[in-house]
């Protein structure tokens, strides 16, 4: 089992920054790429970063391409998303996810992939 735990949500005002922590316990923690996802109101759950074992690959959904960042600290067991020049249309709860590694690098665009799931934190962004 792998516990996540989320901080870093707030309300913020466009054009704003925020950086989102995910911190987990349980098993080794770089033998899980990681992800992270939002869920807007009304909307379905859509990938926004994920990052692999090492934190040599990383992938954006388009959306985010060019303002937000993942990164990962194994020692600290910690993933982190940068997010910068945010915009209303960001607001959602956002979700780190664990998946254990090894798997085909596209499959990790898809919430059906991982294995662990933290509770969420809440972004709001202010126009």
């Amino acid at each position: 089992q792998v516990q996540l735990v989320e901080s870093g949500g707030d309300l913020v005002q466009a054009g704003g920054s925020l950086r989102l922590s995910c911190a987990a316990s349980g098993r080794t923690f770089s033998n899980y790429d990681l992800g992270w996802f939002r869920q807007a109101p009304g909307k379905e759950r859509e990938f926004v970063a994920t990052i692999n074992w090492s934190g040599s690959t990383t992938y954006y959904a388009d959306s985010v391409k060019g303002r937000f960042t993942i990164s990962r600290d194994n020692a600290g067991s910690t993933v982190y998303l940068q997010m910068n020049s945010l915009k209303p249309e960001d607001t959602a709860v956002y979700y780190c996810a664990a998946a254990t590694r090894g798997g085909r690098s596209v499959l990790l665009r898809l919430s059906r992939t991982y294995d662990y799931w933290g509770q969420g934190t809440q972004v709001t962004v202010s126009s």
